[in-house]
């Protein structure tokens, strides 16, 4: 089926097949020799101005914030690259690359969407975020979940596109929803994953002759000219996002946009609340059951000492500041976050609801088990909460608080970590002494009316909003 919306764009496209077929002809009757696709200059300069056509329509637009972040890009052309576009950092620059095969069968509304897709990778600051995830999960997950989280903000996506509603189609087991964490998706869809039958022989298919060639998307590749980026470190690349952003700012901005712009601005380079939680888990040690079964591993001559098995559940405690300073959508969407990531541990959570006194205490297991706040407002002790943790053994205690209160704790915890998460209208904690690690909430939507958690969205990323970003 034709696709092409003018002219130009087929033209250009036989031409681009023109040179792919030369380059076919010639690797044939040179087998063994590496060499790499001759593209003619004018071809190039063709290719490219019909690239200024889609920029010059995307600066004419309302969100014409693409239009300027693309003006400050270098542009290149790769032949091997699965997917219409592609980016990285080169050259104290981002340079966005075009698969003319793939992009030349785009209309001029799908150019403009999957150029904006690199470029809200690159303020979510995926190229980073993919990288740390490295080696825990599979290219594909990561690659479908960063898709997953910036497509939903894009339309006139190309009909291929990795979108939430693709990948539930996909895998109806996953039933993913929307507006959850980079980090959600990621593990759900590696979970999946690995229940898939891989091939017989356990390897991968070439689906192609030649490895300079690529024709079709494919969503497991499409971000791996990422790993051609140069080596500088997250602070600095950091720094010439920010840049970049400044420099496209001319006008009113979308406002998942803005959440966007505003996370990352607001980052310090350091591992976000929930990040921070999920490293936290994994030092955790769940409580310890005793056993006549099993010798004491310090002592094993002594019979008359019993030995120690794992699996109790560790107690994990989030206490919540009603006093009004956190709103009822920043803490459900915390807290679903924080069971997505304890879910995959043997531990149970206590919700304590306190101002300057425990209000209420109750154990959840799953976001319906998560009641209607009490509709108190009185001061803000933290005291109360340490003093509780202290006679309860618990393991962790996450608390959820804008961070006014005590300058110091009239108690000292004991035996167990602490994670502070300072809500989006809160600046610093009170205490001179915080015993644990204290972390920024970005703001959410506060929505009128809302009914569903399922309705609340942090415009792409997590409640960290990446504090490094997400």
């Amino acid at each position: 089926m034709e696709t092409y919306f003018d002219k130009q764009t087929k033209d250009l496209y036989e031409k681009a097949n023109e040179i792919i077929n030369t380059y076919s002809v010639l690797k044939a009757n040179r087998k063994g020799e590496k060499f790499e696709i001759d593209i003619p200059k004018d071809f190039k300069d063709e290719f490219f101005s019909l690239v200024d056509k889609v920029n010059l329509s995307l600066m004419e637009e309302k969100d014409n914030f693409y239009g300027y972040f693309l003006f400050q890009m270098a542009r290149d052309i790769k032949f091997d690259i699965s997917s219409p576009t592609g980016i990285n950092f080169k050259g104290a620059k981002y340079v966005i690359y075009f698969n003319p095969l793939i992009f030349l069968n785009l209309n001029m509304k799908q150019m403009e969407t999957t150029i904006k897709h690199e470029i809200l990778h690159v303020v979510s600051m995926h190229l980073v975020r993919a990288k740390e995830l490295k080696g825990k999960y599979s290219t594909l997950a990561i690659n479908m979940a960063m898709d997953i989280v910036v497509n939903k903000y894009l339309n006139n996506l190309p009909p291929y596109s990795t979108t939430l509603e693709w990948v539930n189609n996909k895998y109806p087991s996953l039933k993913l929803e929307p507006y959850e964490p980079f980090e959600y998706y990621v593990e759900k869809i590696q979970t999946e994953l690995d229940l898939q039958e891989v091939d017989e022989d356990g390897e991968e298919v070439d689906n192609h002759e030649n490895e300079n060639i690529e024709t079709d998307y494919n969503p497991e590749h499409t971000h791996d000219i990422w790993e051609d980026s140069d080596d500088i470190d997250e602070k600095t690349i950091k720094e010439f996002t920010e840049k970049f952003v400044n420099t496209s700012q001319k006008g009113k901005i979308p406002e998942y946009l803005e959440g966007m712009i505003s996370a990352l601005k607001n980052s310090k380079s350091e591992l976000p609340w929930n990040l921070y939680l999920k490293k936290l888990m994994g030092t955790i040690e769940s409580n310890k059951k005793k056993t006549i079964t099993r010798r004491n591993r310090r002592q094993p001559n002594r019979l008359d000492l019993r030995g120690e098995l794992r699996g109790h559940k560790a107690e994990i405690a989030v206490a919540l500041d009603i006093s009004g300073s956190i709103s009822d959508e920043e803490f459900k969407q915390a807290i679903k976050e924080v069971l997505n990531i304890v879910k995959n541990y043997n531990h149970e959570i206590t919700i304590i609801e306190c101002d300057d006194e425990i209000r209420r205490v109750y154990k959840v297991k799953s976001v319906k088990d998560i009641k209607d706040r009490l509709n108190i407002r009185g001061g803000t002790k933290f005291t109360p909460v340490f003093e509780y943790a202290n006679n309860k053994k618990s393991n962790l205690l996450v608390y959820f608080t804008d961070g006014k209160g005590e300058d110091r704790l009239k108690v000292i915890p004991r035996g167990y970590k602490i994670l502070w998460v300072i809500s989006g209208r809160g600046d610093n904690l009170s205490l001179r002494e915080s015993y644990g690690a204290v972390k920024k909430l970005s703001k959410v939507e506060v929505k009128e009316n809302a009914l569903d958690i399922s309705d609340v969205r942090d415009d792409g990323y997590s409640m960290a909003n990446q504090s490094p970003l997400l």
